[in-house]
Protein backbone atom coordinates (compact mmCIF):
# COMPACT_ATOMS: atom_id res chain seq x y z
CA UNK A 1 0.00 0.00 0.00
CA UNK A 2 1.19 3.49 -0.81
CA UNK A 3 0.31 6.79 0.84
CA UNK A 4 1.91 10.21 0.81
CA UNK A 5 4.31 10.80 3.74
CA UNK A 6 2.09 13.71 4.85
CA UNK A 7 -0.91 11.38 5.04
CA UNK A 8 1.10 8.92 7.10
CA UNK A 9 2.12 11.70 9.49
CA UNK A 10 -1.53 12.74 9.66
CA UNK A 11 -2.34 9.16 10.61
CA UNK A 12 -0.15 9.55 13.67
CA UNK A 13 -2.17 12.62 14.63
CA UNK A 14 -5.37 10.60 14.28
CA UNK A 15 -3.81 7.89 16.43
CA UNK A 16 -2.98 10.45 19.12
CA UNK A 17 -6.59 11.62 19.14
CA UNK A 18 -7.88 8.05 19.25
CA UNK A 19 -5.59 7.33 22.18
CA UNK A 20 -6.91 10.39 23.99
CA UNK A 21 -10.49 9.29 23.32
CA UNK A 22 -9.64 5.86 24.75
CA UNK A 23 -8.13 7.53 27.82
CA UNK A 24 -11.30 9.55 28.30
CA UNK A 25 -13.41 6.39 28.00
CA UNK A 26 -11.25 4.72 30.62
CA UNK A 27 -11.49 7.77 32.86
CA UNK A 28 -15.27 7.85 32.42
CA UNK A 29 -15.61 4.21 33.48
CA UNK A 30 -13.18 4.51 36.38
CA UNK A 31 -14.16 7.76 38.04
CA UNK A 32 -13.53 7.47 41.80
CA UNK A 33 -17.12 8.57 42.33
CA UNK A 34 -18.34 5.28 40.82
CA UNK A 35 -16.66 3.25 43.57
CA UNK A 36 -17.61 5.83 46.20
CA UNK A 37 -21.28 5.67 45.23
CA UNK A 38 -21.15 1.87 45.20
CA UNK A 39 -19.76 1.85 48.76
CA UNK A 40 -22.32 4.40 49.92
CA UNK A 41 -25.10 2.42 48.25
CA UNK A 42 -24.08 -0.75 50.08
CA UNK A 43 -23.94 1.09 53.41
CA UNK A 44 -27.29 2.74 52.73
CA UNK A 45 -28.90 -0.58 51.92
CA UNK A 46 -27.70 -2.04 55.20
CA UNK A 47 -28.74 1.00 57.23
CA UNK A 48 -32.17 1.15 55.61
CA UNK A 49 -32.73 -2.50 56.51
CA UNK A 50 -31.77 -1.74 60.11
CA UNK A 51 -34.03 1.33 60.09
CA UNK A 52 -36.99 -0.70 58.82
CA UNK A 53 -36.36 -3.31 61.51
CA UNK A 54 -36.18 -0.63 64.24
CA UNK A 55 -39.36 1.08 63.04
CA UNK A 56 -41.13 -2.28 62.82
CA UNK A 57 -40.11 -3.08 66.38
CA UNK A 58 -41.22 0.38 67.48
CA UNK A 59 -44.63 -0.15 65.87
CA UNK A 60 -44.99 -3.65 67.30
CA UNK A 61 -44.07 -2.57 70.83
CA UNK A 62 -46.44 0.42 70.58
CA UNK A 63 -49.33 -1.99 69.95
CA UNK A 64 -48.02 -4.31 72.65
CA UNK A 65 -47.86 -1.42 75.11
CA UNK A 66 -51.40 -0.33 74.28
CA UNK A 67 -52.67 -3.88 74.84
CA UNK A 68 -50.79 -4.21 78.13
CA UNK A 69 -52.11 -0.86 79.38
CA UNK A 70 -55.65 -1.91 78.45
CA UNK A 71 -55.18 -5.12 80.45
CA UNK A 72 -53.99 -3.10 83.46
CA UNK A 73 -56.99 -0.80 83.14
CA UNK A 74 -59.42 -3.73 83.03
CA UNK A 75 -57.91 -5.27 86.16
CA UNK A 76 -57.92 -1.89 87.92
CA UNK A 77 -61.60 -1.35 87.06
CA UNK A 78 -62.46 -4.81 88.35
CA UNK A 79 -60.60 -4.12 91.59
CA UNK A 80 -62.42 -0.81 92.04
CA UNK A 81 -65.78 -2.49 91.62
CA UNK A 82 -64.87 -5.23 94.07
CA UNK A 83 -63.64 -2.70 96.59
CA UNK A 84 -66.84 -0.73 96.23
CA UNK A 85 -68.86 -3.90 96.88
CA UNK A 86 -66.83 -4.61 99.99
CA UNK A 87 -67.14 -1.03 101.24
CA UNK A 88 -70.90 -0.94 100.56
CA UNK A 89 -71.71 -3.21 103.52
CA UNK A 90 -74.14 -5.18 101.44
CA UNK A 91 -72.16 -8.39 101.79
CA UNK A 92 -72.93 -9.99 105.12
CA UNK A 93 -71.76 -13.51 104.50
CA UNK A 94 -68.26 -14.10 105.92
CA UNK A 95 -67.56 -16.54 103.11
CA UNK A 96 -68.50 -13.98 100.46
CA UNK A 97 -66.33 -11.38 102.14
CA UNK A 98 -63.42 -13.80 102.31
CA UNK A 99 -63.82 -14.69 98.63
CA UNK A 100 -63.91 -11.00 97.68
CA UNK A 101 -60.80 -10.28 99.73
CA UNK A 102 -58.97 -13.13 98.01
CA UNK A 103 -60.08 -11.80 94.63
CA UNK A 104 -58.87 -8.30 95.50
CA UNK A 105 -55.49 -9.69 96.51
CA UNK A 106 -55.32 -11.69 93.29
CA UNK A 107 -56.28 -8.62 91.26
CA UNK A 108 -53.61 -6.55 93.01
CA UNK A 109 -51.00 -9.18 92.14
CA UNK A 110 -52.28 -9.36 88.58
CA UNK A 111 -52.20 -5.58 88.25
CA UNK A 112 -48.63 -5.42 89.58
CA UNK A 113 -47.51 -8.10 87.10
CA UNK A 114 -49.20 -6.30 84.20
CA UNK A 115 -47.66 -2.98 85.20
CA UNK A 116 -44.23 -4.63 85.15
CA UNK A 117 -45.01 -5.87 81.64
CA UNK A 118 -46.01 -2.34 80.61
CA UNK A 119 -42.71 -0.96 81.93
CA UNK A 120 -40.72 -3.66 80.13
CA UNK A 121 -42.54 -3.01 76.85
CA UNK A 122 -42.09 0.76 77.25
CA UNK A 123 -38.36 0.24 77.70
CA UNK A 124 -38.15 -1.89 74.55
CA UNK A 125 -40.20 0.70 72.66
CA UNK A 126 -37.93 3.54 73.79
CA UNK A 127 -34.86 1.55 72.74
CA UNK A 128 -36.41 0.92 69.32
CA UNK A 129 -37.25 4.62 68.98
CA UNK A 130 -33.67 5.58 69.85
CA UNK A 131 -32.29 3.14 67.30
CA UNK A 132 -34.73 4.35 64.64
CA UNK A 133 -33.75 7.96 65.33
CA UNK A 134 -30.06 7.08 65.11
CA UNK A 135 -30.45 5.10 61.91
CA UNK A 136 -32.57 7.89 60.39
CA UNK A 137 -29.79 10.40 61.02
CA UNK A 138 -27.16 8.11 59.56
CA UNK A 139 -29.30 7.38 56.49
CA UNK A 140 -29.89 11.09 55.91
CA UNK A 141 -26.17 11.82 56.26
CA UNK A 142 -25.27 9.08 53.77
CA UNK A 143 -27.97 10.23 51.36
CA UNK A 144 -26.50 13.73 51.46
CA UNK A 145 -23.05 12.27 50.87
CA UNK A 146 -24.37 10.26 47.93
CA UNK A 147 -26.01 13.35 46.45
CA UNK A 148 -22.75 15.27 46.73
CA UNK A 149 -20.81 12.43 45.08
CA UNK A 150 -23.44 12.20 42.34
CA UNK A 151 -23.03 15.92 41.68
CA UNK A 152 -19.26 15.53 41.40
CA UNK A 153 -19.68 12.54 39.11
CA UNK A 154 -22.08 14.43 36.85
CA UNK A 155 -19.69 17.39 36.62
CA UNK A 156 -16.75 15.10 35.81
CA UNK A 157 -18.75 13.24 33.15
CA UNK A 158 -19.89 16.50 31.63
CA UNK A 159 -16.29 17.69 31.39
CA UNK A 160 -15.14 14.37 29.88
CA UNK A 161 -17.98 14.36 27.37
CA UNK A 162 -17.25 17.94 26.34
CA UNK A 163 -13.58 17.15 25.75
CA UNK A 164 -14.50 13.92 23.97
CA UNK A 165 -16.87 15.76 21.65
CA UNK A 166 -14.19 18.31 20.73
CA UNK A 167 -11.61 15.59 20.08
CA UNK A 168 -14.08 13.53 18.03
CA UNK A 169 -14.79 16.51 15.78
CA UNK A 170 -11.07 17.15 15.35
CA UNK A 171 -10.53 13.47 14.61
CA UNK A 172 -13.29 13.53 12.00
CA UNK A 173 -11.71 16.51 10.27
CA UNK A 174 -8.24 14.93 10.24
CA UNK A 175 -9.49 11.52 9.09
CA UNK A 176 -11.34 13.11 6.19
CA UNK A 177 -7.96 14.00 4.62
CA UNK A 178 -6.53 10.48 4.84
CA UNK A 179 -6.98 8.01 1.94
CA UNK A 180 -9.78 5.53 2.61
CA UNK A 181 -7.66 2.41 2.15
CA UNK A 182 -5.05 3.64 4.60
CA UNK A 183 -7.68 4.66 7.15
CA UNK A 184 -9.47 1.32 6.86
CA UNK A 185 -6.21 -0.56 7.43
CA UNK A 186 -5.45 1.65 10.41
CA UNK A 187 -8.90 1.12 11.95
CA UNK A 188 -8.63 -2.63 11.43
CA UNK A 189 -5.23 -2.79 13.11
CA UNK A 190 -6.37 -0.50 15.91
CA UNK A 191 -9.21 -2.87 16.74
CA UNK A 192 -6.83 -5.85 16.66
CA UNK A 193 -3.96 -4.25 18.54
CA UNK A 194 -5.54 -2.79 21.66
CA UNK A 195 -6.30 0.63 20.27
CA UNK A 196 -2.94 1.28 18.55
CA UNK A 197 -3.02 0.90 14.78
CA UNK A 198 -0.16 3.19 13.78
CA UNK A 199 3.08 3.92 15.59
CA UNK A 200 6.07 6.16 15.01
CA UNK A 201 9.46 4.68 14.24
CA UNK A 202 11.64 6.54 16.71
CA UNK A 203 15.38 5.95 17.07
CA UNK A 204 15.06 2.54 15.35
CA UNK A 205 12.33 1.48 17.79
CA UNK A 206 8.65 0.88 17.09
CA UNK A 207 6.65 2.94 19.57
CA UNK A 208 3.77 0.49 19.25
CA UNK A 209 5.42 -2.64 20.63
CA UNK A 210 8.50 -0.82 22.01
CA UNK A 211 10.85 -3.25 20.27
CA UNK A 212 13.92 -2.14 18.37
CA UNK A 213 14.14 -3.17 14.73
CA UNK A 214 17.03 -5.44 13.83
CA UNK A 215 19.49 -4.49 11.10
CA UNK A 216 17.65 -6.48 8.41
CA UNK A 217 14.34 -4.82 9.25
CA UNK A 218 15.98 -1.38 9.32
CA UNK A 219 17.55 -1.94 5.92
CA UNK A 220 14.19 -2.92 4.48
CA UNK A 221 12.58 0.23 5.89
CA UNK A 222 15.46 2.37 4.57
CA UNK A 223 15.06 0.89 1.13
CA UNK A 224 11.29 1.40 1.02
CA UNK A 225 10.13 4.47 -0.95
CA UNK A 226 8.82 7.35 1.15
CA UNK A 227 5.24 6.73 0.07
CA UNK A 228 5.31 3.03 0.95
CA UNK A 229 3.26 2.14 3.99
CA UNK A 230 5.59 -0.05 6.03
CA UNK A 231 4.58 -2.37 8.86
CA UNK A 232 6.40 -3.38 12.02
CA UNK A 233 7.59 -6.98 11.66
CA UNK A 234 6.95 -7.57 15.38
CA UNK A 235 3.48 -6.13 16.03
CA UNK A 236 2.30 -5.59 12.42
CA UNK A 237 1.20 -2.04 13.15
CA UNK A 238 1.67 0.68 10.54
CA UNK A 239 5.13 2.08 11.08
CA UNK A 240 5.40 5.79 10.30
CA UNK A 241 8.81 7.20 9.45
CA UNK A 242 9.84 10.65 10.66
CA UNK A 243 13.06 12.68 10.88
CA UNK A 244 13.69 11.03 14.28
CA UNK A 245 13.45 7.45 13.02
CA UNK A 246 17.21 6.93 13.15
CA UNK A 247 17.45 5.52 9.65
Amino acid sequence: MNAAPADQIRLLEVQALDSRIAQLDHKRKNLPEHAELERIGADLSQLRDLLVAARTEESDTAREQTKAEQDVDLVRQRAVRDQQRMDSGLLTSPKDLENLQRELASLAKRQSDLEDIVLEVMERRENAQERATGFTGRVEALEAKAAEAETRKSAALESIDAEGFTIAKERETLAAGIPDDLLKLYDKLRNQQGGIGAARLYQKRCEGCRLELNITELNEVRAAPADTVVRCENCRRILVRTADSGL
